[in-house]
């Protein structure tokens, strides 16, 4: 993985990952299924100039769907779940 936009997606804003924010400076974000958790941890420190103290990752996998007879299926996705140290915050989740 070379650039940080290639490795993180976008944020992901639910419920749960604002409750996660604001009580344990957790942030999620969902991001390339080929990163490590290296790539990962470098590209938040690069993109959001914080320290990230703590990482998790979650490989979820694509629910079937169906139209009719027809059966598909969702595509995998990897989901980060990343803990920053105290007194850190990334902007972007401030004015969600």
């Amino acid at each position: 993985m070379k650039y940080a936009h290639q490795i993180i997606m976008r944020p992901i804003v639910t419920e749960k990952s604002m409750v996660m924010r604001e009580n344990y400076n957790h942030f999620v974000f969902r991001v390339n299924p080929a990163a490590t958790k290296l790539d990962i941890v470098r590209a938040v420190e690069k993109s959001f100039l914080v320290k990230v103290i703590d990482i998790r990752t979650i490989n979820v996998m694509g629910k079937k769907k169906r139209r009719g007879r027809l059966l598909g299926r969702r595509p995998d996705w990897k989901k980060a779940i990343v803990r920053l140290a105290p007194g850190d915050n990334i902007k972007y989740f401030e004015g969600v």
